[in-house]
């Protein structure tokens, strides 16, 4: 059996893409110089928390993840990342291809949470491999490529950040239920504003708290006496 081995060696923002998308480039080494036709192959990325240290303000943003630091001791577990495929094209000995792996900014997914809690180093990543190879010189040979077959990355923070600016420039994204945004499309019809920014920022203004300057409005929260 063919003797598989893979390495990652970099990884970039897709300028080009719809959404946003990571773009790795991944090295396919055969054992034995072997001829390879064509490889069909399965990569599950993983983020490895614990394999990194974290500033106080790092830590404040895994809070929700992963808990108080004082717990991360049992609590620092692998994050799924993404499982993708892709098709190597024929070679021998060695190759490397791309890696495309679509990404999202949805907050309600640990992955990016996680990195978006990142302010600076690296993410360390584990690609695990498997698949088909079909092989041989004289003819077609298939065989597996076993799970046990992976590759360590550390890919930089800043990829990740340059990505998220060329989709979502200065922004955040949030998902919200659909009874929730019929609301408050009907607050924004109802109160003429222009933007779901505006729309925001009149729902927080009405909730805001009362001015601590100002005691009259304080004591009218709590008793709701107007008199003097």
């Amino acid at each position: 059996m063919t003797a598989f081995s893979f390495a990652c060696t970099g990884v970039r923002a897709d300028q080009y893409a719809a959404g946003p998308t990571l773009v790795f480039r991944l090295r396919v080494t055969a054992g034995d110089n072997a001829r390879v036709h064509a490889l069909a192959l399965r990569c599950q990325i993983r983020i490895e928390p614990a394999r990194r240290g974290y500033e106080p303000a790092e830590a404040d943003g895994l809070a929700d993840l992963f808990g108080e630091r004082s717990r991360w001791g049992s609590t620092l577990q692998p994050v799924q990342f993404a499982q993708v495929a892709v098709m190597v094209p024929s070679f021998t000995g060695e190759i490397e291809t791309d890696l495309v792996v679509p990404c999202t900014y949805d907050m309600d997914i640990a992955a990016t949470r996680y990195l978006t809690a990142l302010t600076d180093g690296e993410v360390p990543l584990l690609m695990l491999f498997s698949g088909t190879a079909f092989t041989g010189d004289g003819g077609f040979q298939v065989e597996p490529v076993p799970w046990d077959r992976e590759a360590a990355f550390r890919m930089p923070v800043t990829a990740w950040r340059e990505m998220v600016e060329q989709h979502f420039p200065g922004c955040g994204w949030i998902r919200l239920p659909r009874d929730t945004m019929d609301a408050l499309l009907a607050y924004r019809s109802r109160h003429a504003l222009p933007s779901w920014e505006a729309t925001v920022t009149a729902l927080l203004e009405e909730g805001a708290d009362p001015p601590a300057h100002d005691p009259l409005r304080a004591l009218t929260a709590t008793t709701g006496r107007t008199d003097p």
